[in-house]
């Protein structure tokens, strides 16, 4: 089974935005699946009001790539197809809805955390690989 998703990228002192999940007591990319008949923008602007208390406009996002990778919390086989994009204006961010707590994360550092969500692990390797945080 696939589930499509779509992932916010925010990145500051290179570093890489999670959101902790209550629910899934797990940091993942902030963002969440696609209901029907939502583009994967339409979708991850209305995520992002709901677990960050931002107002986003697809206009401020700039698509960066495309992961798949186990769905986290999910019955196993599961994949997420998820779209991942930047985001191109400054935000300041509040966790709401499931989300406990936001963090900026290094790649070094989300590999300490006692639970790692498959997706976040690529998407922060990808984001180091490309020099956009450390």
């Amino acid at each position: 089974m696939q589930l499509a998703t779509a992932g916010l990228l925010v990145i500051q002192n290179r570093k890489l935005l999670l959101a902790f999940s209550n629910n899934k007591q797990c940091y993942y990319l902030p963002g969440g699946k696609l209901d029907t008949g939502e583009t994967a923008k339409t979708a991850l602007c209305r995520e992002i009001e709901e677990e960050l208390n931002v107002l986003l406009h697809e206009d401020d996002l700039l698509f960066y790539t495309h992961i798949t990778a186990p769905a986290y919390g999910e019955n196993e086989g599961v994949m997420m197809e998820q779209d991942c994009f930047l985001l191109t204006q400054p935000v300041t961010p509040n966790a709401s809805a499931e989300i406990g707590d936001l963090r900026y994360f290094s790649l070094a550092e989300y590999l300490q955390q006692p639970n790692r969500a498959p997706g976040a692990v690529l998407i922060l390797e990808l984001l180091k690989r490309d020099g956009r945080i450390d």
